[in-house]
């Protein structure tokens, strides 16, 4: 994962992040492997990373942007909002039995001090990354402090980016910040917002969900 060769590194990773991560679930493995993930984001192979986009070449993603969002899509599968879930149908002990989401969660503070570093990037995609990575690593209560400056970013990616997923992520958090998103959001927010609203509408009540991941009736098939 710290090769001098991109293409080695690239294979590297997506071997051993995709082993660790299989279906969002987070296992004894992960959390090393995370902390590993973490501590090498400066490492002088990676932070030179060729981040140009040339016409001549395949499109490539730097293992810089590739890391952070590994780390994003596991803090996110171990964020309050999964916990909650998961006590909601394992009840309120879940995280006492989870000991590998636990472990996780605890490690936090440390897996964010490595990504806030980045969030001044010269790269764009690298500072996006980072901040979609960062925000549920803030959830941890000692890092709560941070989401001031965690808003700040958004505001700005929300002005230049248009990638789907990363409005959503950082919307999502400035809403549960308590942060009026209505300005921030563009015609294809609004749409994304509306849009299950209106698949409901034009498909029936069985697709409204229990709040729990199940559904209210049972589907017809």
């Amino acid at each position: 994962m710290i090769n001098s060769d991109p293409a080695v590194r690239a294979a590297a990773t997506d071997t051993a992040l995709r082993q660790v991560t299989h279906q969002n679930t987070i296992y004894e493995a992960t959390v090393p492997v995370a902390l590993y993930v973490a501590a090498i984001l400066s490492h002088p192979a990676i932070a030179v990373d060729d981040f140009g986009h040339r016409p001549d070449t395949p499109p490539h993603r730097p293992t810089l942007v590739r890391l952070l969002e590994w780390l994003s899509d596991t803090a996110h599968d171990a964020d309050d909002e999964c916990v909650a879930m998961a006590e909601r149908h394992c009840g309120k002990g879940f995280l006492d039995e989870v000991r590998e989401m636990r472990a996780f969660r605890d490690l936090r503070p440390a897996m964010f001090s490595a990504v806030h570093a980045l969030l001044s990037h010269d790269n764009v995609d690298v500072r996006d990354a980072a901040l979609v990575a960062a925000i549920p690593l803030a959830e941890h209560p000692v890092l709560t402090a941070h989401r001031s400056e965690l808003a700040d970013h958004a505001r700005r990616l929300l002005t230049a980016s248009t990638d789907r997923h990363t409005r959503d992520r950082v919307l999502d958090a400035m809403k549960a910040w308590g942060h009026d998103t209505n300005v921030l959001e563009d015609a294809d927010d609004i749409a994304a917002r509306e849009r299950p609203a209106r698949f409901k509408a034009e498909h029936g009540s069985w697709w409204a969900t229990d709040g729990t991941g199940g559904y209210s009736e049972d589907p017809p098939f």
